[in-house]
């Protein structure tokens, strides 16, 4: 089916549209925790999940606390926050880099499958740029911002952010 090494044992491009879809979901998810791979990994998707159920609960019952756990020890609300930030910038990343493809010619689903898949460092993704193709056809400017989603994908968002900022560089 598919590895992150960018080859594929069928080209899914035949596959019906909802699989399609499914596979652009599963972009998303990328690795597990610890792993090289990007995306926004298994157990921030499982806390996130977590926490809007906390939050949910929060909302029914105001005067209750509940606590989001991880294998029984309770998780700060400061990682908490830190996951959520995380995961929006990481589908703002995903959006301004999308409209970008669009707006250097490049379809929705090739665009979109593209960025997904060098966010997660996943190897092919949809349409234009599926297994059974490649990225040749890409005009310079959107191999450069597919490279910088590589890049943020696998050092993570905010390792990317600490180093765009000028006090870091500082002594």
């Amino acid at each position: 089916m598919l590895t992150t090494t960018g080859y594929s044992t069928a080209d899914f491009a035949s596959w019906p549209n909802y699989s399609q879809a499914l596979l652009l979901l599963l972009m998303f998810i990328g690795g597990c925790a610890g792993s090289t791979g990007g995306g926004i990994k298994c157990v921030r998707i499982l806390l996130l999940v977590r926490y809007i159920r906390a939050e949910m609960q929060k909302i029914v019952h105001p005067k209750a606390v509940v606590a989001v756990k991880l294998d029984g020890h309770i998780v700060s609300s400061a990682v908490l926050h830190g996951i959520v930030g995380m995961v929006l910038l990481y589908i703002g990343l995903f959006v301004v880099c999308t409209l970008i493809m669009g707006a250097l010619g490049i379809d929705l689903i090739t665009g979109a499958s593209a960025v997904a898949a060098s966010l997660g460092n996943i190897g092919p993704g949809l349409g234009r740029v599926g297994p059974a193709l490649n990225y040749s056809f890409l005009p310079p400017l959107a191999k450069l911002i597919l490279t910088f989603c590589m890049l943020v994908g696998r050092l993570e968002i905010y390792t990317v952010l600490i180093l765009l900022f000028p006090g870091f560089w500082k002594k």
